[in-house]
């Protein structure tokens, strides 16, 4: 429009053998101002209405999916999709109040529509592994997997495109959903019940009955270890420096690592108060004699 103004006060110079009317132009211009700063306050009239509608859609559409009891992994993907259109919606209302021809922007958007597709390509087969998980569920929030290039961790969100993992130590990994979906999962929650193992190394001439009735009896005490099915004890292998004994005991999955760690505290409390040694590397050396 600044354009057509220029043109035409040329036109009239030049009618008019150079001599500018310039209180035409001034008020022209001054008229232009006005409607450019009415489509710029109407824009971000627009904006401010939206983004406060589209809370407010976000927080009842949350409700809703609370109330129908749907598993968070859902939830949390369905409203991450509902804000990404929501928020297409607005911006296309946004650039219709500026005056730009929304069906110019749209032929442009389909002309362009290989090459975004190509760079897309990746999104799209993220929204479509998105999709497969929650289909096929191979996880949900809250469980703690090993997913692909070591990403390990509890799962937070499952949104559009990524996965969000937190991790033991607190750190945040996004991992694509097309990745997820293709690659291996170790899923440690899908069960309720997990089995852990240890190998505990005892001396040479150790009572190996002995030694068992002792960790029959640390299992026992323990409740949070299951006695179906039942624990194994057994002799593993004779080492070189050891005799290695082999634990193999049921648990919740949510108990696995407390079980773990205090396993391994009481065995070594135990051993050292029953006089059960533990071996060290030993290397026997033979001289010969001249």
């Amino acid at each position: 429009m600044l354009l057509t103004l220029l043109n035409a006060a040329l036109l009239s110079a030049s009618s008019s053998k150079f001599k500018v009317d310039w209180n035409s132009l001034i008020e022209r211009m001054t008229d232009w101002s006005i409607e450019i700063g009415k489509s710029i306050l109407g824009a971000i009239l627009i904006y401010i209405v939206g983004r406060f509608i589209i809370k407010q859609i976000n927080r009842l559409v949350s409700k809703v999916l609370e109330k129908r009891k749907f598993e968070i992994s859902v939830q949390t993907f369905l409203k991450s999709l509902l804000s990404l259109l929501l928020n297409l919606i607005l911006a296309f209302a946004i650039i219709a109040k500026l005056g730009v021809e929304t069906t110019s922007f749209a032929a442009i958007l389909a002309s362009a529509g290989v090459a975004i597709g190509m760079a897309l390509s990746g999104n799209l087969s993220n929204f479509a592994g998105g999709l497969i998980i929650l289909v096929f569920k191979p996880f949900k929030v809250g469980d703690y997997i090993d997913g692909p290039s070591n990403a390990s961790g509890t799962v937070k969100e499952i949104q559009i495109f990524h996965t969000i993992l937190s991790t033991t130590d607190n750190r945040i990994i996004y991992v694509p959903n097309g990745s997820l979906s293709s690659n291996v999962i170790v899923n440690y929650s899908k069960q309720e019940t997990r089995r852990a193992e240890w190998v505990f190394g005892v001396e040479y001439g150790e009572d190996y009955e002995r030694v068992k009735a002792v960790l029959e009896r640390i299992i026992a005490a323990d409740e949070r270890i299951l006695q179906t099915p039942a624990p194994f004890i057994g002799l593993g292998s004779l080492s070189a420096s050891s005799v290695d004994v082999k634990v193999r005991v049921w648990t919740k999955s949510s108990d696995y690592w407390d079980v773990v760690f205090d396993m391994n505290r009481v065995v070594y409390e135990t051993f050292n108060k029953e006089g059960i040694g533990f071996p060290f590397p030993q290397l026997t050396v033979h001289q010969a004699n001249d």
